[in-house]
């Protein structure tokens, strides 16, 4: 019977297998889109808005989401406007919140562990910050998180290289803040500023305005990116060196309750979406956020309003008065089992920055120029200027 079919009955076979193959790819591409499931997220945190670093990257998701994951929305909540980060975690443990943007810090008053990975003078180079997330503390962390609360961490974000501490004043020394009232930035932080001899308080980022201007704070320690939030309050910003007074890493997570409730397709897309995209934008955002705003501010004068950056002599007069101040305060908050995980950050934070010395990281090579665009879409949310 074979011998009877013509080369023409083949080549036709051929053609009719070939679109039977063609349809069952549509038809598997088709599935797979049909597959994601469009999402409904709230994303908590107690940062600002645009032109904020994170405030960016936020508004990145919000808009690209329903791209990626069509039929989709992200409401965003920024400065605390709907939880402080230790009753997101809460939230997010329950079920009764998606997703939120959160300091290793802040959490700690929710999970103590948190703390470890604080403290001045560790991650003191680019590359040394962008290797945290291979540290086998953070994988630690990673773990705790998930297994105690209930929250997915897609990895972590660094909103300033430089935290530092802005008032109406300038600050050189210890005695500059002595007695002064200062909004710390987390437990840890707090524990710094009392060791240089202020009183720190904690309070949501949105609060520091009116509490600056009401004089119910002295100062604020912060990122660049707040203090070009607030600069009219805090003139006068003092930094030392990256990660001189305080390193600011955030973490980025998802509550495992709502995740578990999504397919593998849709939990795939989302991942990608934040760790390939959103993280990467936000450390190059927040770069040449820095390198923007010393550039423009930055002064060598100490008598006049502006950046800072203080003398490695003038820095180390506050590591010295420093000493083991935090170290001791995070082993005191937490279970004894933290001890050598507080141990184990300062000798990986060691290693990785002298595995990734200053000038050796990608991410000092951002092409600045070229992220401009950002801060002109969002100038609309710049601040007002106040009317004279």
């Amino acid at each position: 019977m074979f011998s009877t079919l013509t080369f023409a009955h083949i080549a036709k076979g051929k053609h009719i297998i070939k679109a039977i193959l063609l349809a069952f790819t549509l038809g598997l591409s088709g599935a797979a889109h049909a597959e994601l499931q469009p999402l409904k997220i709230r994303l908590a945190s107690d940062l600002v808005g645009p032109p904020h670093p994170a405030g960016i990257t936020m508004a990145y998701l919000q808009e690209r989401l329903p791209q990626v994951i069509p039929g989709s929305s992200m409401l965003v909540y920024y400065a605390g406007g709907l939880y402080r980060i230790p009753e997101a975690v809460e939230a997010m443990t329950e079920g009764n919140l998606e997703m939120a943007f959160g300091q290793f810090g802040k959490t700690a008053s929710i999970e103590p562990y948190m703390s470890v990975v604080n403290g001045p003078l560790e991650l003191t180079t680019p590359g040394a910050m962008n290797a945290h997330d291979n540290f086998e503390t953070y994988k630690f962390l990673e773990k705790r998180m998930l297994d105690v609360h209930g929250v997915r961490l897609f990895g972590s974000a660094h909103l300033s290289l430089y935290l530092g501490l802005g008032a109406k004043f300038r600050i050189k020394a210890p005695g500059d803040i002595s007695g002064k009232k200062f909004r710390g930035a987390g437990p840890a932080e707090n524990a710094s500023m009392e060791a240089w001899g202020a009183s720190a308080i904690s309070m949501a980022f949105g609060d520091v305005p009116p509490a600056l201007e009401t004089g119910v704070i002295d100062g604020v320690m912060t990122s660049l990116g707040g203090f070009n939030a607030i600069r009219d309050q805090i003139p006068y910003f003092t930094v030392a060196g990256i990660n001189g007074f305080m390193g600011d890493r955030y973490w980025l997570g998802v509550s495992e309750v709502w995740w578990k409730k999504l397919n593998k397709e849709t939990q795939t897309a989302f991942h990608n979406l934040v760790v390939e995209e959103a993280i990467p934008l936000e450390k190059k955002l927040n770069w040449c956020n820095d390198k923007k705003m010393i550039d423009k501010y930055g002064t060598t004068d100490p008598t006049k309003p502006g950046i800072y950056t203080l003398s490695s002599a003038e820095s180390k007069v506050f590591q010295d008065k420093l000493g083991t101040a935090t170290d001791k305060f995070i082993k005191s908050i937490t279970p004894d089992g933290a001890n050598k995980w507080v141990d184990k950050f300062a000798m990986e934070a060691k290693a990785a920055v002298a595995a990734n010395p200053l000038g050796s990281d990608p991410l000092e090579k951002t092409d600045c120029k070229a992220l401009t665009s950002w801060w002109t879409k969002y100038a609309k949310w710049v601040r007002p200027k106040k009317k004279k």
